[in-house]
C-alpha cells in the first residue's frame, strides 16, 4: 500500500521522480503505480525510496497535469 493515515495527515510511500514538464517538478511514484505531484519546500533525491508526510490536496489537476498533489510536511527515507 502506498498511502497510510497518521496523526498529522497522510503518509505516502514510493520513489522520487523528477518530471521536466512545464519547468520541472518532483513526483512520488507509489508502489502500486499511483503518481502524486509534490508541493512545498523540501529536499529530495531522484530515485530515493521515501515516506512523504503531508496532506493530499483536493481540487484536481494543476498546470502540470500530472495528477493529485501532496502538500509536503516532511520527507524521510523508507
Amino acid at each position: 500500500m502506498s498511502k497510510a493515515q497518521s496523526a498529522s495527515g497522510s503518509v505516502f510511500t514510493g520513489t522520487i521522480r523528477h518530471n521536466d514538464l512545464e519547468g520541472g517538478f518532483y513526483e512520488l511514484v507509489g508502489d502500486d503505480g499511483d503518481v502524486w505531484r509534490l508541493e512545498g519546500k523540501f529536499s529530495a533525491t531522484v530515485g530515493a525510496r521515501v515516506r512523504v508526510h503531508g496532506k493530499l490536496e483536493s481540487g484536481g489537476f494543476g498546470i502540470h497535469m500530472s495528477g493529485p498533489s501532496i502538500a509536503v510536511s516532511k520527507i524521510e527515507p523508507a
